[in-house]
């Protein structure tokens, strides 16, 4: 037979960094829509409206805590006194338990995969972490690009000249804002189905996913003789 058990998973710097990655990323979705395409501007003197302006200031700020946060995240990755989870990205290489779990959310079976052992994370969940990762890592660099190609001096501007080459080998700024806008699609494509995949988990595996990144806690099967918490 087997129980639910709570299992301590999430550290306070994990929950902080989640939450607040999902915030700068909210506003960065929207303020990047309406730079790419605006849909109203103030009534008045056209020497008062500094809309757009004032939205860009958002996108860059928060691109910049974006950088902060990425960095951060990473440096948990490899040097968390809680659980340096690193390896917890590469679970998805055991690819004959990943397609049993793919299989199971596809609902052609009902075996249910749990996590890796010792892991953070389902072998599918790994994989799509892993991936968005990568897709952050280009948003930055692309936002760079865009960022500094209308600075002349400063950090910015220093930024730039070191991130030219890639814009060069991308094909130019148009393409690196193209790739940027399409990396922004990703991204709402990976948190529809996260919120999903968590709500999922809450009401049919029961294992308190969404809870989780407030409390720290999430419940696994494990067997009724096992005793104590992993700790």
């Amino acid at each position: 037979m087997e129980r639910m058990e709570p299992v301590y998973q999430w550290s306070v710097a994990v929950r902080i960094t989640h939450w607040a990655m999902a915030l700068v990323i909210t506003v960065l979705i929207v303020t990047g829509f309406y730079i790419a395409s605006p849909f109203t501007v103030y009534r008045g003197e056209t020497t008062d409206k500094f809309l757009m302006g004032d939205v860009r200031f958002w996108h860059l700020l928060a691109g910049v805590f974006f950088i902060f946060l990425f960095t951060w995240r990473m440096y948990l990755a490899f040097f968390s006194r809680f659980h340096a989870d690193w390896r917890d990205f590469l679970a998805w290489i055991d690819v004959r338990c990943m397609w049993k779990q793919v299989k199971f959310y596809l609902l052609l079976t009902d075996e249910e995969v749990e996590a890796a052992p010792q892991c953070a994370y389902g072998y599918t969940q790994a994989f799509a972490y892993l991936a968005l990762w990568i897709i952050a890592f280009a948003a930055l660099v692309t936002g760079l690009i865009l960022m500094g190609a209308e600075y002349h001096g400063g950090l910015t501007a220093l930024t730039y000249r070191i991130t030219m080459p890639v814009a060069y080998w991308m094909g130019g700024l148009a393409t690196v804002r193209f790739i940027h806008h399409l990396l922004t699609w990703l991204f709402i494509l990976f948190i529809m189905v996260h919120v999903y995949m968590a709500v999922w988990h809450d009401v049919v595996l029961k294992h308190a996913i969404i809870s989780s990144m407030v409390s720290g806690w999430v419940y696994r099967k494990r067997p009724a003789f096992t005793p104590g918490r992993r700790e």
